[in-house]
């Protein structure tokens, strides 16, 4: 498989983590620990402008405070922190963006506002956008667990692509259960941008895949 857009959000080489914390419950403080534990090789890098350091790991008041390249944001924050922090990855040469963050659903209010902004944004830089309101993105041939889910996946050879969150969390605690692997588990969420058509093209190609599950509520774009 040659190189694909979406390399930079399955296998990237350098994530920061917007909105790791110290507090137990907070959705970013299991995310950056996931990523942790899952054994990613790169560097991972904790953003949050709260604290100095994260299981002493230094944590960045922001991701221009990172003098090294970065492929991935996945971002935990408040709905009105995210277009900003889009604009600044931009900034930073950042190629891909995960937002785990709920709140986009009202699209005729405030939070409306804020995703065209961010859509807006990641176009003007060019950053693919994984969600908005989504579980995340697991890899597990390299070592990425990109979620706030209690479980992992094991490795295997069928891919997940799930609009909901839930779903994949049920699922997830039925295959660990049972030890069935997976080769990518993907959540779309909102699928603001990245949809069921771009995952699918990365899938078809991907080597470890041989079989993909899809849970479908709905299609922006029939074609893709």
């Amino acid at each position: 498989m040659g190189q694909h857009y979406l390399d930079y959000l399955f296998a990237p080489n350098a994530i920061a983590v917007f909105g790791a914390s110290m507090k137990s419950a907070s959705v970013g403080t299991r995310l950056f620990q996931n990523i942790i534990a899952s054994g990613f090789a790169g560097p991972v890098y904790p953003i949050n402008p709260k604290y100095n350091n994260l299981d002493q790991q230094t944590c960045y008041p922001s991701i221009r405070a990172i003098d090294k390249s970065v492929d991935l944001a996945v971002i935990a924050t408040p709905v009105a922190t995210i277009p900003e922090i889009i604009h600044e990855c931009g900034e930073q040469g950042v190629c891909t963006a995960i937002i785990l963050s709920a709140g986009f659903e009202d699209a005729q209010g405030e939070a409306g506002i804020y995703q065209k902004s961010v859509l807006a944004e990641a176009r003007r830089k060019g950053i693919r956008i994984l969600g908005p309101n989504c579980l995340g993105l697991i890899r597990p041939v390299n070592k990425l667990n990109a979620t706030f889910s209690k479980n992992n996946a094991h490795s295997g050879n069928l891919a997940l692509v799930s609009q909901s969150g839930a779903l994949c969390t049920a699922i997830l605690d039925w295959a660990m259960a049972r030890s069935i692997g997976f080769s990518a588990v993907v959540s779309l969420g909102n699928a603001l941008d990245i949809g069921f058509g771009e995952v699918l093209d990365y899938l078809a190609l991907d080597p470890h895949t041989e079989s993909i599950l899809l849970y479908v509520e709905g299609i922006r774009d029939a074609r893709a």
